[in-house]
């Protein structure tokens, strides 16, 4: 009944990871923050850099991961709400290559418009997540605020050796891109109301499909860098692994995976405003990219698939792994050196 009667979305002025601050604003806020890394030699990752996760040493060939991920609401119902936010939070870990152990709840919620009742579905979905991931929800703390805001703060852990970061790429490493781009226009379409009925849950599903294939792949020697795609959009986190690593790269357009109705959304205008503020933030490194290569490429993706860089002669293997998962296993573009001092993304085909 719960469910029927409340549209989450109606709520909140922003959806999922597109409300995530653009990235030059972002760097704006942060520049006067950064860690002296020197000053923490067990902080393995800090926000010194950008990368999903910190490590710190524990000084026996593992690192604590923690991380931190919410959001307003992307999707109407409250337990879908809660299993989005979830599996977004929790895949951060995953693209470090490691093991989630425990998460905390984080709650904002408008008390005098949504019952409690509604909040609580909120955490059972997330708390589902968890359950079937094999860790526990063990804890979280919660706010009255003006719209619905839920997500995670999660505890994890990684052998050092396999710890992944987005910054480690190398020249000639091929790309993958583990879920189909598209759902920030989907949902958007949903939105207002042109969603097909034959696209209906597919967002939903795509959103709440874990990333744990992070950890296994991070296992295999070649794999140098990966990260998940979320609000930024492919383009701004394949930029963030570029400057990382003072590099740019080629994306193969053909071979990029695609929400099926994606093309046919954009076109009837349904692409997020969160489009426009990503490639404004990555402009100088994109200047040949369409409108409509921008409504694909800078669709802010909520609990998107990993990207991971792949020198060649671990291809192979990787793409074993990803086909037997199920997932895209086609090379989608290379990294390459940089010329110049900035870093370039180009599309070919």
């Amino acid at each position: 009944m719960i469910n029927n009667a409340v549209r989450l979305t109606q709520y909140s002025h922003g959806a999922g990871c597109g409300c995530k601050i653009a990235p030059d604003v972002l760097g704006e806020i942060l520049a006067g923050s950064q860690i002296d890394p020197d000053q923490y030699p067990d902080l393995l990752v800090g926000n010194h850099s950008r990368d999903d996760a910190a490590a710190v040493d524990l000084g026996d060939g593992r690192a604590i991961l923690t991380t931190t991920d919410f959001f307003m609401p992307i999707v109407d119902d409250p337990f879908d709400f809660g299993r989005v936010a979830a599996t977004n939070a929790i895949s951060d870990i995953y693209a470090m290559g490691g093991r989630p152990l425990a998460a905390i709840a984080i709650l904002g919620w408008p008390i005098d418009k949504l019952a409690p009742g509604i909040a609580a579905r909120v955490v059972a979905g997330g708390r589902s997540v968890c359950s079937n991931l094999g860790f526990p929800l063990a804890g979280g703390h919660s706010i009255d605020c003006p719209e619905p805001i839920f997500g995670l703060a999660v505890t994890g852990e990684v052998t050092i050796k396999h710890l992944k970061r987005n910054s480690t790429g190398c020249a000639g490493d091929q790309l993958y891109l583990t879920k189909p781009l598209g759902i920030g226009v989907l949902t958007t379409a949903e939105k207002q109301g042109k969603l097909q009925d034959k696209h209906q849950g597919i967002a939903t599903q795509l959103m709440c499909q874990p990333n744990q294939i992070g950890q296994q792949l991070s296992a295999i020697p070649g794999v140098n860098a990966m990260t998940d795609v979320t609000g930024f959009g492919l383009l701004g986190h394949l930029l963030e692994f570029c400057e990382g690593g003072h590099l740019s790269a080629r994306i193969d357009r053909p071979t990029v995976p695609l929400m099926e109705g994606l093309v046919d959304y954009i076109a009837q205008g349904c692409t997020p405003g969160g489009t426009a503020r990503n490639f404004h933030a990555c402009r100088n490194s994109a200047r040949a990219f369409s409108a409509h290569d921008q409504s694909i490429f800078c669709d802010p993706q909520t609990s998107g698939g990993l990207l991971i860089a792949v020198a060649p002669y671990a291809t192979a293997e990787v793409e074993k792994q990803l086909a037997a998962a199920g997932l895209p296993h086609q090379s989608i573009g290379e990294l390459e050196p940089m010329v110049g001092n900035e870093s370039q993304i180009r599309l070919t085909g």
